[in-house]
């Protein structure tokens, strides 16, 4: 018998190539576009370096006019979890991440490549292992698992490489006969490929963001075709990327190793190679030292805790992009209000060395995207948050008009507030404006002045002599002068600072008071808006509360 015949035998039903190269044609696309792929096992929650993945490539194909496709390599089905396809497209929708094509649920998909779960293309990868077997650039592989373990031992003691290779590969000359003979019989076996490399051969390979690496050539004969007929991932994901017409494959630099196996398989398949970017893994700096961010020990290392938190998807995506591309920051500070879809990514400008993932910098960045929000979109959020992860807060937004005051306390001019970082802030960051939850406040802590009797003096004169809410804000902060200086403190700051024995205090202590007494607090955002959101009802009664 020949390599034709031990091909139909083993794959009796498989197409030719020919038919699966017609129904995936080159994609019509401007020149230059890049197509490029999520491609998640549905093993387990979605990592942060995924989402980062996900932010490179749908701006990599949203400005140059490409294609973005979700991808499933479920071949490893014992690994695989209930729902896992529609946990994984839900977690990347949650970030405003959309896909042009691949699976949108457990079953479905869009898009003329179908199909993107790799579970149902088994059909596709032994047309593909068919052709590499009539030509004897594959075999059936009969080595028991005892068989391996042996051979594995052996060349631990040997201390040399382990693998399917060389002298080792033992399946990889027997005869077309025996193999036939084999396979009639019922003796379990596998398919590999026939690799013709040598490690004794170096390779150049040019990896577009960390330029020429130097390899030594593949010689693995490893398993493209399990004994489940499902392929391993290294062939699938050369038959996926080439009928996808993919062109970029952008993935985490653990996968670097792996590159003289994948230029092997698309040579002998006689497919054009895509461009391959290994980006440095995202880091994290524990006693001094870097390491991986991890499932297992980060509870950031799960795109869910952003949502559990209530750090807006556009910040973390900003955030994301900012440790993806050196340039981002600049571009960001130059065009504060610019949509992030407008800033041009370079694959050339990302880190070769790891980005450290920095909590208290993606805070920073998400009260600045928090602080661009109106009100109106302020609440909404808030509220959607509120319902999934906190009723209490959930409970005091049920006024929403008087909540939509609250938010918009200081947004929307030119120096907008800048307090809050996340969703589960909010409820401490306006609690005090409802008077249920203020009036359980025991003890305030004042600052400067804090004589009791000081204080009730101060408040009390306010009260009757100055307050009106219907001042502007010039009236206001002119009476609060006026008041500091009848009370015997320096009307201005810089008046205190050039004379302090002349005075116990200035008018920003005075106005202190007057915070503490009103939020019971001593910072907060403007005082004067604070006051015109509570109302009159609701200052009297908090001010005569502490007079009382």
């Amino acid at each position: 018998m020949n390599y034709k015949e031990l091909a139909d035998l083993i794959f009796p039903n498989a197409k030719p190539i020919s038919y699966y190269e017609e129904k995936y044609p080159e994609r019509n696309l401007p020149e230059g576009a890049i197509v490029t792929r999520f491609a998640p096992s549905p093993t387990g929650f979605v990592h942060i370096g995924g989402l980062m993945q996900c932010v490179i490539n749908r701006q990599l194909t949203k400005q140059t006019g490409g294609v973005f496709l979700l991808r499933i390599e479920d071949t490893d089905q014992k690994r695989e979890i209930e729902n896992g396809v529609t946990q994984i497209v839900n977690a990347v929708k949650d970030f405003d991440i959309e896909f042009d094509e691949g699976m949108i649920n457990e079953t479905d998909s869009k898009g003329n490549y179908a199909p993107y779960k790799q579970s149902d293309r088994a059909e596709i990868y032994q047309a593909y292992a068919k052709y590499l077997l009539e030509q004897g650039k594959a075999y059936p592989c009969f080595a028991t698992p005892e068989e391996l373990e042996e051979m594995r031992k052996k060349q631990e003691a040997a201390k040399i490489r382990t693998g399917y290779y060389g002298v080792w590969a033992t399946y990889r000359n027997l005869p077309v006969d025996e193999a036939v003979e084999k396979i009639k019989a019922g003796i379990p076996y596998i398919v590999r490929f026939k690799s013709m490399g040598s490690e004794e051969k170096k390779i150049r390979h040019h990896d577009v963001i960390k330029g020429n690496i130097d390899f030594p050539e593949n010689d693995q004969d490893i398993v493209i075709i399990k004994a489940d007929g499902l392929p391993t991932y290294h062939f699938a994901h050369a038959v996926d990327d080439h009928l996808m017409r993919v062109t970029h494959v952008i993935r985490s630099d653990e996968w670097v190793s792996s590159i003289p196996l994948h230029l092997e398989l698309f040579k002998t398949l006689g497919f054009k190679t895509p461009k391959y970017c290994h980006y440095a893994p995202i880091l994290k700096e524990e006693d001094g030292k870097k390491r991986k961010i991890s499932k297992r020990k980060d509870p950031e290392a799960a795109v869910s805790y952003y949502h559990e938190e209530g750090i807006p998807a556009k910040a973390v995506c900003e955030y994301l992009m900012n440790i993806g591309n050196s340039s981002f920051e600049s571009w960001r500070r130059a065009n504060p209000d610019t949509p992030m879809s407008e800033f041009k990514f370079e694959l050339s400008k990302m880190s070769v060395s790891g980005a450290i993932f920095d909590l208290v910098k993606l805070l920073d960045v998400s009260k600045n995207v928090i602080s661009k929000y109106t009100k109106e979109a302020m609440y909404d959020e808030v509220l959607n948050w509120a319902k999934r992860y906190d009723n209490e807060l959930e409970k005091l937004l049920e006024d929403k008009e008087y909540s939509l005051k609250i938010f918009g306390i200081e947004r929307g001019n030119a120096k907008p507030r800048k307090d809050i970082s996340k969703w589960a802030d909010v409820k401490n960051a306006i609690s005090y404006m409802y008077d249920n939850e203020f009036l359980k406040q025991e003890n305030f802590e004042y600052a400067k002045i804090n004589d009791k009797e000081e204080i009730k003096k101060i408040i009390s004169l306010y009260m009757q002599k100055y307050f009106n809410l219907a001042d502007d804000k010039q009236t206001w902060f002119d009476k609060m002068k006026d008041l500091s200086e009848e009370c015997g403190y320096a009307r201005e700051v810089k008046e205190y600072k050039q004379n302090p024995d002349k005075y116990p205090g200035h008018v920003g202590d005075i106005s202190t008071v007057l915070r503490v007494s009103l939020t019971g607090r001593q910072n907060t955002p403007d005082l004067y808006e604070i006051m015109q959101v509570l109302g009159k009802e609701s200052i009297e009664k908090r001010i005569h509360r502490i007079v009382d």
